[in-house]
């Protein structure tokens, strides 16, 4: 069989535009409502998506015009997923937890937990938190800085892993007649001393269907990078063109050998923003449905946390993006790629805050379901590209037209899937199950 694309629903409760909610046909209350994420969970598996991705912050937003946007009330990641597990049968499952302030236990068996109950489908984005507001909620004054974020991410890994491998697969025997409910030579103690924990183990609950929960990350920085070499098995990246999707794409490849990686073993998946028309007419006139319910002093302060946490309150919205210092508690990958397009298209500060008020920086495409293929094709066959993390700008009804026009076209062109290839995760996307590396 041809290489096939592999396909992310990135869900945020009433979607992925800033001013979504405000929109007739978008549930208002739809971060709390099991029912509309139920809904959403069975649309993205009948259209066969490989995953669905609910990403996280542990801090609501408290600035002046945070009472205008709908993104401080929404469900627990993983409470909501292991929920959606028991109405959906084989799409991945893929929750946010961050390095930065959670413990590396909590976050071993939590994932452990979520892919026994779905079967195999866990997935656990590792971030280290571009948020500063969440410190405040750990006892932390200041956010933690970039470098030490990594330093402590990559160790968070080594003890998850780690605890993940406390049993072999057939440790558990649960044998009556004996009286052996395990193998004490199939259980391995971790004893983790490092820079950042010091955890012994074992994790209390059985190796995982999958052996492990899939690792993806988002880091496009250097150090992001490096990690996602190191570690990764799926990366969600923001990339504005084929051109720089390719660079990504061959940067991020070029650095798995020297971690004794194939290309094979890591799957890049650009996030991209999908409006869906009948016409290219009809779609952009949704999009600009959209568009024209975004105010401009919530487009900037979107703009602000994007950039990396910064208040643009002060600045004129007619003036230009003003000169910032990198930022050292955001993403610097994403307040590279803002202030490139700020600078390329001579854009105001207002007009930047609305240009990502859908799509905040992910490549966008506005058109019919064959346009939308054309271009995901494209990215795909020319080396940018293994799948795609798919945003749309309302829900439920972006995430339908995207599978009921985007999805037919492509598998007419037998580039997605028609039917899933197994039950776990993994099999899925096509990553091999991992070895204990205590056995």
């Amino acid at each position: 069989m041809s290489r096939q694309l592999k396909l992310g629903a990135f869900l945020m409760a009433t979607g992925h535009h800033v001013a979504a909610w405000r929109h007739p046909d978008v549930p208002a209350n739809a971060g709390l409502d099991f029912a509309h994420y139920k809904r959403l969970a069975q649309v993205a598996e009948a259209a066969k998506f490989d995953t669905l991705f609910v990403a996280d912050s542990v801090a609501a937003p408290t600035h002046d015009i945070a009472s205008r946007m709908a993104r401080s009330d929404h469900f627990e990641p993983l409470t909501l997923l292991s929920a959606l597990s028991a109405v959906t049968e084989h799409i991945g499952l893929i929750a946010t937890a961050t390095t930065s302030y959670n413990e590396p236990y909590h976050v071993a068996r939590k994932f452990a937990s979520l892919d026994h109950l779905s079967g195999g489908r866990a997935g656990w984005n590792l971030v280290t938190s571009d948020n500063a507001a969440e410190a405040q909620n750990f006892g932390r004054d200041e956010h933690i800085g970039h470098a030490e974020r990594y330093s402590r991410a990559r160790e968070f890994h080594q003890v998850v892993t780690g605890l993940w491998d406390s049993w072999q697969d057939d440790a558990f025997l649960r044998d009556k007649a004996s009286g052996a409910y395990y193998d004490p030579e199939k259980l391995h103690v971790l004893n983790h001393v490092g820079e950042h924990f010091k955890v012994k183990g074992p994790l209390n609950v059985a190796r995982s269907p999958q052996g492990q929960p899939v690792i993806v990350q988002a880091g496009s920085s250097e150090a992001g990078r490096e990690l996602a070499a190191q570690t990764a098995e799926v990366v969600f990246t923001a990339q504005t063109s084929l051109a720089s999707a390719q660079a990504f794409y061959a940067d991020l490849k070029g650095r798995l050998p020297k971690y004794g990686r194939s290309a094979d073993s890591l799957k890049i998946m650009p996030g991209v923003f999908v409006v869906v028309g009948q016409t290219e007419a009809e779609a952009q006139e949704k999009y600009e449905t959209f568009q024209q319910l975004v105010e401009p002093e919530v487009g900037v302060a979107l703009l602000g946390r994007m950039l990396g946490n910064f208040d643009l309150s002060k600045y004129p919205l007619d003036g230009p993006l003003p000169d910032l210092p990198l930022t050292e508690s955001g993403q610097q990958s994403r307040q590279k790629l803002l202030t490139e397009l700020a600078g390329r298209e001579h854009l105001t500060l207002a007009e930047l805050g609305r240009r990502i008020a859908g799509g905040r920086g992910h490549y966008s495409v506005v058109g019919t379901p064959a346009q939308i293929a054309d271009r995901l094709q494209e990215w795909f066959e020319q080396g940018a590209a293994d799948g795609f993390n798919v945003l749309v700008p309302h829900l439920p009804g972006g995430l339908e037209g995207f599978a009921n026009g985007v999805v037919p076209e492509l598998q007419r062109r037998g580039l997605f899937r028609t039917e899933y290839e197994g039950r776990t995760l993994r099999q899925n996307l096509g990553l091999a199950r991992p070895d204990n590396r205590f056995a």
